[in-house]
C-alpha cells in the first residue's frame, strides 16, 4: 500500500512527489489519465523536429527566489524573454500597451502629447490599469484607456469567455496594463526562461525517485473510489493520504452540479519558412476567430528549416471531449465551488491543489509556489 495516491502528473502533484518522496522517503503513486507527465506544460518535438507546447505556449517566469531554486534542480535554462505583439487596426504593435505602440498607431504630435501627459501623471516605468486610466478627468487619458480597451481588451475578451463584456467580471478589464515605458518584454519578473531541454523533461528529472510510481493512461475512477468518507483504493480501504489535482466536481461525482470552464481548439501548422512573424506570439482582437498565433522556435532560437505555429481556438469545455482550461468566475460559480470544498473538508486524508481542484487561475510559478507552502503545511511535520 502506497503511503500517498496523487491524482494529476502536472506541476501541483509533480512537485508534492518530489518532496514526499525525498524528504519524508514516503512511497508515492501519482496517477494520470493522459499517456505523459507534466499535465498542460508538456512539450514534445513534431514531426518537423521543432520543439512544441502540445497545450499552448508555456513561457516561465517569476518573482519567487524559492520556486526559481526549486526548479533548477530538474533543468538549465535558456535565456528567453518573452514579446508579443497585437494586429490593430493594420499594424503590429508591441502588447501590452506601452509608449513605444502609442507610437506606432498615433500620429507624431498626438503620441507624444500623450506620453507627456502620462509620464508626468504617473511617472515612467509605471504600470496602471486601464480601469485607472479611465476614471481620470484628463480627456486625453481617457481617450487612450477607451481606446486601449476597445481595441486590445473589448473583443480579445469576448472571444476568450464566449461571453458580452457586460457578462464579464468587471475584475477582468481592471488589470488590463498600461506600461509607461519602452520596454517591449511583456514580462518584467527577475527570473525569465525556459527549460533548456523542455518541460517534458523537466518533469521527468523531477520525478526520477525510487519511491515514485508513476500510471499513466489511468482514470483515477478505476482504482480509487469513495464510500462514504473513505477512499478505497484498488478494493481496499485506503489508510494514506490523497492529493487530487482534478476537477473537484468530477471528484465528488458532480453532486452539486458541474464548474464550468473554457478550453482551447488548437490548429497547430507547419511552414516552409524561417520565420512565419515578427514575435512569438501574435493577438488578433478583432479579426479572425482565432486569438492568436504563437511560433515556437522563436522561444529557443532554433535552426529549423520550417517553422511550426499554433493558432488557439477559445471554446466551452465539453466534459470527456475536451481539456478544462480556464475556470469562469462567476458569483454563481464561486457558490458551487465553496459546496464542493466544503464537503471535501469532511475527508480527513484528502488534499486538493491545483487550477481545477481549487477552481483558482494559477501561473506556472503560482502553482510551484502554492505546492511547495502546502507540502510544509500540510505534510511536513507529519
Amino acid at each position: 500500500m502506497y503511503d500517498v495516491i496523487i491524482v494529476g502528473a502536472g506541476f501541483a502533484g509533480s512537485v508534492l512527489a518530489h518532496k514526499l518522496a525525498t524528504r519524508q522517503n514516503k512511497k508515492v503513486l501519482i496517477i494520470d489519465k493522459r499517456p505523459h507527465i507534466g499535465g498542460n506544460c508538456f512539450d514534445s518535438i513534431d514531426e518537423h523536429g521543432i520543439l512544441i507546447h502540445n497545450y499552448g505556449p508555456h513561457l516561465f517566469h517569476t518573482d519567487s527566489q524559492k520556486v526559481w531554486t526549486f526548479l533548477s534542480q530538474f533543468t538549465s535554462w535558456h535565456n528567453y524573454h518573452h514579446k508579443v505583439e497585437g494586429f490593430i487596426d493594420g499594424h503590429y504593435v508591441p502588447i501590452p500597451f506601452n509608449l513605444n505602440t502609442l507610437h506606432k498607431l498615433f500620429p507624431r504630435f498626438m503620441a507624444e502629447s500623450i506620453e507627456k501627459n502620462l509620464v508626468e501623471t504617473y511617472g515612467y516605468g509605471k504600470k496602471v490599469t486601464i480601469l485607472e486610466l479611465q476614471k481620470t478627468a484628463d480627456k486625453d487619458l481617457r481617450f487612450i484607456a477607451d481606446f486601449i480597451y476597445e481595441k486590445i481588451f473589448l473583443h480579445y475578451s469576448a472571444k476568450q469567455w464566449g461571453k458580452k463584456i457586460e457578462e464579464l467580471d468587471p475584475a477582468v478589464s481592471a488589470r488590463v496594463p498600461v506600461a509607461i515605458s519602452k520596454d517591449d518584454r511583456y514580462f518584467h519578473d527577475p527570473f525569465q526562461a525556459m527549460p533548456q531541454e523542455g518541460y517534458a523533461k523537466l518533469f521527468e528529472n523531477m520525478l526520477s525517485h525510487e519511491n515514485i510510481e508513476i500510471r499513466l493512461n489511468t482514470e483515477f475512477k478505476d482504482i480509487l473510489r469513495i464510500e462514504g468518507e473513505n477512499f478505497i483504493f484498488e478494493d481496499r480501504l485506503l489508510e494514506g493520504e490523497v492529493v487530487f489535482t482534478g476537477m473537484i466536481d468530477e471528484l465528488f461525482d458532480f453532486r452539486f452540479g458541474t464548474l464550468p470552464y473554457r478550453s482551447i481548439e488548437l490548429v497547430f501548422e507547419n511552414h516552409e519558412t524561417d520565420s512565419f512573424q515578427n514575435a512569438t506570439t501574435t493577438n488578433y482582437p478583432n479579426d479572425y476567430d482565432y486569438t492568436r498565433i504563437t511560433e515556437f522556435k522563436k522561444m529557443y532560437d532554433a535552426k529549423h528549416e520550417s517553422t511550426t505555429i499554433a493558432k488557439e481556438y477559445p471554446q466551452e469545455f465539453v466534459y470527456g471531449k475536451n481539456t478544462p482550461y480556464y475556470p469562469i468566475f462567476t458569483d454563481e460559480n464561486q457558490k458551487r465551488y465553496e459546496e464542493y470544498k466544503k464537503y471535501a473538508q469532511s475527508f480527513k486524508n484528502l488534499t486538493l491543489v491545483g487550477r481545477l481542484a481549487e477552481y483558482k487561475y494559477y501561473d506556472m510559478d503560482d502553482i510551484v509556489l502554492r505546492a511547495l507552502e502546502v507540502f510544509e503545511e500540510r505534510f511536513a511535520d507529519a
